[in-house]
């Protein structure tokens, strides 16, 4: 998504020069949402994406492993040789982290490519028993596709409740619910020891009959092949670029999920994991790129991607939308009830919406992102009460 739209955009904002999208995978790009949806049941073959990439004289090669980066003779180590660049755009994006121990063992799967996809949908076909190790957002969806296809699904969570990782304990426990009510099966507090053909095997002694098991446990920035290059990576791996998206080298840029970066509108820095970063991070590239002269040596002003992140989840029957960045708010609002279909939680940080989680409210969510934008105080009571829009409860 990130490459692709960074090429699309240098077209759409002027750049004239040769353009080459380069690609580990053989397909055609495409998006990965309906991975964990459409393909995976089968409704769909693929997803590549709708662009004339001759028409816009952009050049891919894909099925091409990109193994090193070579700063000092503008150079990229290619299993077919050398390529060379003037600019580079890293969009590498992020790769799953695997199970330690599961590596080889038949039956075990992860959901991150469309080759994946394809190899997961015979066994919603076939009905396996399903094991999911991991209940973040893509161990959720992978939940909810394999329901939906008839298997019997155990959903298996070192930590105490679901999206532990993302979201807090009184945010999360409501969702634990949705579990059982699509009919899987959640076991929180539960770590895996190995994983046998079949079967996986618990730390307190448990088995668990597994046809398939799927791992969704997190993922990584895929950065490992710059070691050496001279661009400087943060503790979790990710690309520390600028505000601009530039690296620690003035001609690479990085963008996507392999790029964290600082955000004045939260103060910290910032590696966002889902698809709207692929989709806005790009036209940021594109323009430092397009216009030049806007670089850290030109006149202009380089431009400036700070923007209120956005993700959306589809799990066990309910759209779930997220907006903002909440780690650093003072206060938590709910609207309406969690035990119900739809409902709202707002984050406020002196008074001022920083971060919004919708179930089944999606114009609360659309307000919601705006009043994120705008920075605006509200009136906690206001926001507390369901019946009055979002963008009614200002001061």
């Amino acid at each position: 998504m990130a490459g692709v739209q960074t090429a699309v955009a240098l077209r759409e904002q002027g750049f004239t020069g040769p353009v080459t999208l380069i690609g580990a995978e053989p397909h055609q790009p495409y998006d990965r949402p309906p991975l964990s949806k459409a393909v995976l049941l089968g409704k769909a073959e693929d997803s590549a994406f709708d662009i004339d990439f001759e028409a816009l004289d952009i050049t891919l090669r894909l099925g091409l492993d990109v193994t090193a980066l070579r700063a000092a003779d503008h150079e990229l180590d290619t299993p077919d040789g050398p390529v060379p660049y003037e600019v580079l755009v890293i969009a590498t994006g992020a790769e799953p982290l695997t199970l330690a121990g599961s590596e080889g063992v038949p039956g075990v799967h992860l959901l991150r490519t469309l080759d994946d996809a394809a190899r997961l949908r015979p066994v919603l076909e076939r009905q396996h028993d399903v094991v999911v190790v991991g209940a973040g957002w893509i161990g959720a969806e992978f939940a909810t596709a394999a329901r939906a296809a008839g298997c019997a699904v155990t959903v298996v969570e070192a930590a105490d409740r679901p999206l532990a990782g993302a979201l807090p304990a009184e945010v999360a426990a409501p969702m634990a619910g949705w579990y059982a009510q699509s009919g899987a099966a959640l076991l929180t507090g539960a770590r895996v020891a190995r994983i046998e053909p079949g079967r996986v095997v618990l730390a307190d002694g448990r088995t668990l009959p597994a046809g398939a098991v799927v791992v969704g446990i997190g993922a990584r920035p895929a950065t490992g092949w710059l070691a050496g290059s001279g661009i400087e990576l943060g503790p979790d791996g990710s690309v520390t670029a600028d505000a601009s998206l530039r690296t620690s080298l003035p001609d690479v840029f990085a963008v996507g999920d392999c790029a964290s970066f600082p955000s004045a509108r939260y103060g910290e820095r910032l590696l966002v994991h889902h698809w709207d970063n692929a989709l806005q991070g790009p036209r940021t590239v594109a323009a430092a790129v397009a216009a030049p002269l806007a670089g850290p040596e030109g006149g202009g002003p380089a431009p400036v991607y700070d923007p209120v992140p956005y993700f959306w989840s589809e799990q066990f029957g309910r759209f779930v939308q997220y907006a903002g960045h909440h780690t650093g708010a003072d206060a938590l609002v709910w609207r309406g009830d969690p035990a119900e279909p739809a409902w709202t939680v707002c984050w406020l940080r002196d008074g001022a919406l920083v971060a919004v989680l919708a179930v089944g409210r999606p114009r609360d969510l659309a307000q919601g992102r705006k009043l994120v934008e705008t920075g605006v105080e509200l009136a906690p009571e206001q926001v507390a009460d369901p019946s009055v829009p979002l963008k009614s409860a200002t001061l």
